[in-house]
C-alpha cells in the first residue's frame, strides 16, 4: 500500500496500478486481487468482464499521455476512478487530459495523477481537475508528503481561470464606485 494525497489530505492507498508490458497477452493477464487500475488497452480489451468491477468501484481505469480521453466517454458514469500517468515530470500532457474530463466531459469522479508526480507540481495537478495525487512508490517518505501538503496552499487566489476555479481573478473581484 502507498501514501496518496486526496482531497488536500494524507491517505494509505489500496489501489494496485496494472502496468502492462508490450506485447502482452491483454485477454490471458491475471489481474491482482483487491482494486486495480487497468491501462485503457486492457480496459478496452476486456471492458465487458471488468465492468461489474467498475461499477463496484474495485476497477478504475488509467490513461496515457497519448490516448484520447474520448475514448472513455461512454464509460465515465460507470468509472469512479481515472488516473492519468506522468512518465516524466516534463510531459505535460496529462494536464490537458485531466482538464478535458472535467471540463468537456464532465467527469465527476476521482481523478488520480500517477506516475512522475512531484511534489513541486501538486498544486498545478489540483488545478486542472486532479483530486489524488499519487507519486511513484520510495519517492517521498510519509512525512515528506506530509510536508508537501501545504504546497497545495502555495497560491491564496490564483490570477487563472481553470477546472478548480473557473473565473479568473478579475472576475471575481468587486470594484468599489469611484467617486
Amino acid at each position: 500500500m502507498s501514501d496518496i494525497i486526496k482531497h488536500g489530505t494524507l491517505h494509505t492507498d489500496d489501489w494496485t496500478v496494472v502496468r502492462v508490458v508490450e506485447g502482452e497477452d491483454l485477454a490471458a493477464l491475471e489481474l491482482p486481487a483487491g482494486r486495480v487500475i487497468v491501462p485503457l488497452a486492457l480496459w478496452l480489451a476486456r471492458r465487458d468482464s471488468l465492468l461489474a468491477g467498475a461499477e463496484a468501484g474495485v476497477v478504475g481505469v488509467w490513461l496515457a499521455g497519448t490516448e484520447d480521453p474520448a475514448t472513455l466517454a461512454g464509460d465515465l458514469l460507470r468509472l469512479q476512478l481515472i488516473a492519468v500517468d506522468f512518465p516524466k515530470f516534463a510531459d505535460g500532457r496529462g494536464y490537458s487530459i485531466a482538464t478535458l474530463l472535467r471540463a468537456r466531459f464532465g467527469y465527476a469522479g476521482e481523478l488520480r495523477a500517477i506516475g512522475d508526480v512531484l511534489r513541486d507540481q501538486f498544486f498545478f495537478y489540483t488545478r486542472c481537475g486532479f483530486d489524488s495525487l499519487q507519486p511513484k512508490d520510495g519517492k517521498y517518505s510519509r512525512a515528506q508528503l506530509e510536508a508537501a501538503l501545504a504546497s497545495l496552499k502555495d497560491f491564496s487566489e490564483p490570477y487563472q481561470g481553470a477546472v478548480d476555479r473557473a473565473e479568473p481573478l478579475f472576475r471575481r473581484q468587486t470594484r468599489k464606485e469611484a467617486a
